[in-house]
């Protein structure tokens, strides 16, 4: 008999049929009742073992977390919760699970230990959910992207360039750090490393993916990326997934409209085809504030989540971003950690949630920011002090993406590459793609897992990615 996946028992269900059922208890009852669970839905179905010749021993391998394969008849359940049940004709025991050891018994864990057994924590209602969302939206951005005629390119996940400058790059080296050889000048000697130069893992595709744009107009990456940013806040990991899309003859209007249309397909996505997880996640967020005072409270997922998906984003520039914080009451009676003096200010996650959940009360794209804040790349306006960058804000997450029409004029960028101090040696080829054919073009980076941050409601960036990766800690 084929095995059916409860998912497709439960979606289509065929009363009278007889079906072969595979997957891990969640509970055991009454020593009859078995809630099976096999990962393609959040929703059990419950086997009800009632027939004669039932080998007691085998009964009491029935424990939470054992693998179980169960043939028996669908019928129309008896009791509240759900709409069918499985009448047991025959079971089979596939794995075991000792109850005085297995770590997930059908009680409620924290997240901060269910961080500690991340090999089994997607075996958890909550995991298992953010994990069918993290793939719903994964494929909700390719097929946005294909249908908008973009092609995924693949970029390099080591590079010998710091396309940021920020610094906080994962050296990459094979030399033996015991005897770690040097030239005369008693430095590292990189020519003698593997590639014979320094390199480190890519905190960006972006330089990579404006090549391929620069001839086949409309790109995206969607990949890993490492930041080797001391940073244990609720917002970081040192390795994320981005989606950078790349595209030629576009400007920063074309780019913050994509972005937009983009995040909406996402969202729009999710609450079509992911309601069962959303719903369990919400009833959690729910659950969760009620221990809350009520200025902590997260609110409902879908409320928040139809915020986005239904409102315009509201689009102002860093200069008019500047005057309504300088001239906020929070900011006057200095309830901001950092306080708006004048501008110039780089914008912290306290501001951007402000002008997002308080002020316009609408997600929004904040553009024009001053050049000195922003990468090199990134094209200069005519005033000379500002550059055409984008960032969009969100409710609860801040800046959820960054973007900007990059400089597609040689002598200007030449210059700029020059005055930040980048050796012009690591990105000659970026700078030579300005001198042929070069044509204006905009992107912007999506951190994935803020992406999943926003439609799971889940607090902590660590709990969207299967394992997390964060200083002192590269576990599992």
């Amino acid at each position: 008999m084929e095995r059916i996946t409860i998912a497709d028992v439960l979606e289509s269900p065929k009363v009278g049929s007889e079906i072969l059922i595979k997957g891990w208890v969640r509970t055991f009852r009454s020593n009859r009742f078995v809630a099976v669970n096999d990962g393609s839905t959040i929703n059990n179905i419950q086997a009800v073992i009632d027939f004669e010749g039932a080998d007691e021993n085998e009964l009491k391998r029935i424990n939470t977390g054992a693998a179980i394969e169960v043939v028996g008849e669908l019928v129309e359940s008896q009791g509240r919760g759900q709409s069918v049940e499985l009448v047991v004709k025959s079971f089979n025991i596939l794995g075991d699970a000792n109850p005085e050891e297995y770590p997930l018994q059908p009680k409620k864990h924290s997240l901060e230990y269910l961080r500690e057994i991340a090999h089994l924590r997607p075996r958890t209602n909550t995991f298992a959910a953010v994990l069918r969302v993290r793939h719903a939206m994964t494929f909700a951005i390719h097929e946005f992207f294909n249908n908008q005629g973009f092609y995924n390119i693949h970029t390099p996940l080591i590079t010998a360039t710091d396309a940021e400058g920020a610094g906080e790059a994962f050296q990459v080296t094979t030399m033996d750090l015991k005897n770690v050889p040097l030239d005369e000048n008693k430095e590292v000697d990189y020519k003698q490393d593997f590639f014979g130069k320094e390199t480190s893992l890519a905190v960006t595709g972006q330089l990579e993916a404006e090549l391929a744009a620069l001839a086949l107009s409309k790109v995206y990456t969607f990949g890993p990326t490492f930041r080797a940013e001391n940073s244990n806040t609720t917002r970081h990991l040192s390795e994320f997934w981005m989606i950078e899309p790349e595209v030629a003859f576009a400007d920063n209007n074309d780019n913050m409209d994509l972005a937009e249309a983009m995040l909406k397909y996402c969202i729009d996505y999710a609450l079509k085809n992911c309601e069962d997880d959303l719903k369990f996640l919400n009833n959690r967020i729910l659950d969760e504030d009620k221990k809350k005072p009520q200025a902590e409270r997260t609110g409902d997922l879908f409320e928040k989540l139809k915020f986005v998906s239904e409102n315009d984003f509201e689009r102002i520039t860093y200069t008019e971003a500047i005057d309504i914080l300088r001239n906020c009451k929070p900011n006057k009676k200095k309830k901001f950690n950092f306080i708006i003096d004048g501008w110039g200010a780089d914008l912290q996650s306290e501001h951007e949630r402000f002008l997002v959940e308080k002020h316009f009360k609408k997600p929004v794209i904040i553009s024009d920011y001053p050049a000195n804040i922003k990468a090199f790349y990134m094209k200069l306006n005519e005033d000379g002090k500002t550059v055409k960058a984008m960032d969009i804000l969100f409710p609860g997450i801040g800046e959820i993406v960054g973007g900007s029409e990059r400089e597609e004029r040689h002598d200007v960028l030449a210059q700029k590459i020059k005055d930040q101090n980048i050796p012009e040696e690591s990105v000659w080829w970026y700078l030579e793609t300005r001198k042929y054919g070069t044509v204006p073009h905009s992107g912007f980076g999506l951190g994935f897992e803020r992406l999943m941050l926003f439609v799971t409601g889940m607090g902590n960036i660590r709990d969207v990615i299967p394992f997390p990766r964060t200083p002192k800690n590269a576990e599992f």
